[in-house]
Order: C-alpha cells, then structure tokens, then sequence
C-alpha cells in the first residue's frame, strides 16, 4: 500500500505541476499587469517567471519526493537535500545573474534557472533514493488507481489550500501598495515581505516532524500527548519566528540593502519591517500549528483563520488605506491580521475539538 501511495503521489504531483505551468504561462502577462508590473519591471518578471512557470513540475515532484521519505520516519535525507541545496543555491543565483569565469551574466533570469537546476538535482538524489528500494516507500512502476488518489486528496487537497492563501495575501497586498505608492514602494514592501517567506522552511522545519508524531499518537489513542507536542512545537516556532522578526524590525536595511540601495524602497520596506516584524512569531507558530494540524487531520480551523487574515489585510486593510491614505495604518492592519492567524490556530489546537473524535 505504502508503495502504491508513493506512486499515486508522484503522479499527481506531477500532473498538478503541468497544470499550473501551462495555466501560469498563458496568463503571465495579465497576472503580472494585475501586480503592478509595467515596462522594465514587466520584462524581468517574465524574463523571471516564466522559466520559474516551465519547471513547475520539478518543484511538484521534488517536493512529492521529499514528502514520501519523510513519511516513512525519514527526516534526515530530505532535510540535507533540501537545506544543502539551498545553501548551494546562493552562490550559484549570484555567479549566473553576474557571471563568472566564461559564463555570461544572465541578469534577472540567472536566479530562475538557478532555482531549476537546484530542482532538477534534487528531484534526481531523492528519486533515485525511492527507486532505488532504499525507502521504506519505494517507488516502482504500477497501475493508477481512484482510491489512492481519493486518501491524498483527501489530506492534500485542503492543505493545497493553504500556500494558496499565503501565496494570495502577498500577492493582492502587493498590488494594492503597487497602485497606491508606485513601483519602487512595491519593491520595498515585497523585499520586506521577502521574509515571510523564509519564516515558512523555518516552521515547516518543527511541523514536518509533527505531523508523523501527533498523527502516531492519535492513532495510538493518545490524544493528550499528540496535543502537548503540538503546543511544545508551536512555542519554539514562535520564539524562533520572533527573533527572525524582531531582528528585521531593529535592522531593517540589512535585508533591504541586499536587493536594492533606492531610497523609496528602504523607506518603505523598513517600515514594513519595524511594524510587522514584531509580529512575526504569530506566523510562524501558527504555519508550524498548521502541520500539526494535518497530522490530526484537523485542517478547518488553520484555513479559516489563513482566510480570515487574507480578508483581514487585504480586504479591511485596503478599505483602510482608501480612507487614510496611510501606508503605516495598512502595515498595522497586516501585523494586526498575522496577530489573530496565529492565535486562533492556537485555540483551535489547544481546545479539545482538535482531538475530539479522532479518526481512525
């Protein structure tokens, strides 16, 4: 069955990844318009995006792959896979956007084909550790079936939801500072915001681990202990996410210095920083909260509160700024929403309806 399920996961994974490419390249250039992007910052996103767009299916899979070993009680080869090529990454994105040695610079476009040879080898080292019957899943050729797509659905499918959500926030709160302060603010602002995302390997590095151990114990009918992990997690999440956040808030430009040197945007991502950089714990606890969540199969009330705090920022916060005119207002809607998204993950999991009820 395990193997069977690592098969359907690649699949789906796979077809997904083509979905999104094909979809994401035919609408690239309303999407980007729709962001703010026009003239010289419209050519280098799609100089960007759409060799990002065509290697989708390595991101799919990469992370399918990783996925597979860590549910087997794996952490260690995903970890150093994903972790080491990251760090790989950097120099790479720096030596093919400026050149090195007889390789031409290659500009904006230097960091997407950068990210997909990280991809690519991740995707091969992972795969062949499957193929190879190394995992406990291992990954051979068989038929495709409904039901095995049905049991990852029906985890998977609502926690698609979820990147969606984060993903949608930044993406329409970037628009709507685009429109209203100009392209160097939306600079500014997405370089800040930047940041949020790096909280998401952080928290994921604490909730990956819970989702196998409050799953195991809910299985193992103990309810109780899965809770106090969950929480035990949650609070490492957010004193690691606060002092990512409260750093960011004190020094500022030395995140903002590493993309530009314009004064609009150092302006503008600084004081993003220092108003929501406090903040940042919530996120993060409430990300790591969200994988626990998953283990209890328990996703409800991690989404509502993601929704909650996408109408929050962009739907309450643009009203704001359209009545005020201040940009601080808006960034204190956004601390405010990352705020009540962290706490109400956290009464969600520290009530009993988490783990009332378990299934089996």
């Amino acid at each position: 069955m395990a193997d069977a399920l690592a098969r359907h996961a690649v699949v789906l994974s796979a077809t997904i990844g083509l979905v999104f490419t094909l979809v994401l390249l035919s609408l690239s250039t309303p999407l980007l318009h729709f962001l703010g992007a026009e003239g010289a910052s419209l050519v280098a996103a799609k100089a960007y995006g759409h060799i990002v767009f065509a290697g989708l299916v390595l991101t799919w899979v990469m992370s399918a792959l990783a996925s597979v070993i860590r549910g087997t009680g794996n952490m260690l080869l995903p970890s150093a896979v994903i972790c080491g090529g990251a760090i790989l990454l950097i120099p790479i994105c720096a030596g093919l956007i400026f050149g090195f040695g007889p390789v031409p610079p290659l500009g904006v476009a230097g960091g997407a084909w950068a990210l997909l040879a990280y991809q690519a080898l991740g995707t091969l080292v992972l795969g062949w550790y499957c193929l190879s019957g190394r995992n406990a899943a291992r990954l051979r050729a068989g038929p495709l079936r409904w039901a095995p797509m049905g049991s990852i659905l029906g985890v998977g499918g609502l926690a698609c939801i979820n990147p969606l959500l984060t993903n949608g926030l930044i993406a329409s709160t970037a628009a709507i500072v685009g429109a209203y302060a100009g392209t160097q603010a939306l600079a500014g602002y997405a370089t800040a915001a930047r940041l949020e995302y790096l909280l998401i390997p952080l928290a994921f590095g604490l909730g990956g681990p819970m989702v196998a151990l409050v799953g195991s114990n809910i299985g193992a009918g103990q309810p109780e202990r899965a809770r106090r992990i969950a929480l035990v997690g949650a609070a490492m999440a957010f004193v690691a996410g606060e002092a990512v956040g409260l750093a960011a808030a004190i020094w500022p430009e030395t995140w903002l210095r590493l993309f530009g040197t314009d004064e609009t945007l150092l302006e503008t991502g600084a004081q993003y920083l220092r108003i929501a950089g406090p903040f940042y714990g919530f996120f993060a606890m409430g990300f790591a909260l969200y994988f626990a969540s998953q283990g209890a199969r328990r996703l409800k009330w991690p989404l509502l509160a993601g929704a909650f705090r996408l109408v929050l920022y962009a739907g309450v916060g643009w009203i704001i700024l359209h009545m005020t005119g201040s940009l601080t207002a808006f960034f204190v809607t956004g601390a405010a929403a990352m705020a009540v998204y962290g706490l109400c993950v956290l009464a969600s999991v520290a009530s009993g309806s988490w783990i009332a009820h378990p299934r089996r």
